[in-house]
């Protein structure tokens, strides 16, 4: 099955695509594929009836996205499906017109304007919960490693897709014991964090989805960091990260790898976080939008890719 998307937003701005599949490192984690040369997205789904499949987005016509699943899928009510499983995936009913209004004063932001700054989502907020947990007080390389591990070990597998497997399900993960987390994923403290987020999500005792659906007005971002912050292993840091693929973008994700990026972007060292805030303050509730377009803004450059 293939159909196209209009790349714009709910309040009619446009979409850049190779920005927003290159908004973040997680999506290029397993079970998810981001070429080198930055042309589309692959991403296996389940879908509703116990069905799978593995999608790929990439450009279209101009202003368009084009999206192709595999297997054989017909009919109204499953490109429905589809269409609203990558419209969530891109963010495309979010409305990012008051950034880029605010952008457009700030010299060094004015770029973002073009269609930037929307954070591609995971399959599921799980997927995006654990990969986090994931990325924390580590390399790079160790996240790609426990990443692989769980979708090769724990993952199952894409009817006829050949290599290909879906994230694990909280269940998948539950019933994977202690020792397979210490000896095989190597994922140090994480796995106990991990399961204990995975058996929390299986029993129905937390309702990510439900966290997620819940809008600003009735969640306000200061009572999700909180609900976020309760969860196992979640910092600060996580906190403020899972946010940003949830479209709350009032929190700065500030790191070990962030700061410095600020610093030498900017050519100057904050004294605190608390200036950071500060010089992105304008943004209000994309504040911490505004500074992530900030200290990734070379990224595309340096790939060739803008």
């Amino acid at each position: 099955m293939t159909f196209d998307l209009p790349l714009r937003g709910a309040g009619g701005e446009p979409v850049d695509f190779h920005r927003t599949i290159h908004s973040h490192g997680l999506i290029a984690l397993s079970p998810n594929d981001v070429p080198d040369e930055g042309d589309s997205l692959r991403m296996p789904l389940r879908l509703s009836g116990g069905r799978s499949t593995v999608i790929e987005i990439r450009p279209g016509a101009p202003g368009f996205a084009r999206v192709t699943a595999s297997g054989a899928l017909r009919g109204a009510a499953v490109q429905a499906e589809l269409t609203a499983r990558v419209r969530r995936i891109m963010h495309l009913d979010g409305d990012y017109s008051e950034f880029y209004r605010v952008a457009a004063g700030d010299p060094e932001l004015r770029w973002v304007t073009r269609g930037a700054g929307r954070f591609v989502h995971s399959a599921t907020l799980f997927e995006d919960v654990v990969k986090t947990i994931c990325t924390t007080n580590c390399t790079w390389s160790a996240t790609i490693r426990m990443t692989d591990a769980l979708v090769a070990g724990l993952g199952e597998p894409v009817r006829g897709v050949r290599g290909a497997r879906l994230f694990p399900t909280p269940q998948a993960m539950v019933k994977a014991g202690e020792a397979w987390y210490r000896d095989v994923a190597r994922t140090g403290y994480r796995g106990a964090y991990l399961r204990a987020i995975a058996t929390s999500v299986a029993r129905g005792e937390i309702d990510l989805d439900a966290l997620e659906d819940t809008p600003p007005e009735q969640l306000p971002d200061e009572a999700l960091e909180k609900r976020l912050l309760e969860l196992p292993g979640v910092g600060p840091y996580a906190a403020a990260h899972i946010m940003m693929l949830m479209g709350r973008y009032s929190r700065p994700v500030l790191d070990s790898s962030t700061r410095p990026r600020y610093a030498r972007l900017s050519g100057r060292k904050p004294r605190s976080d608390a200036a950071i805030v500060r010089r992105f303050k304008p943004y209000g509730r994309f504040a911490g939008l505004a500074f992530w377009c900030y200290v990734t803004s070379d990224w595309l450059d340096d790939n060739g890719l803008s």
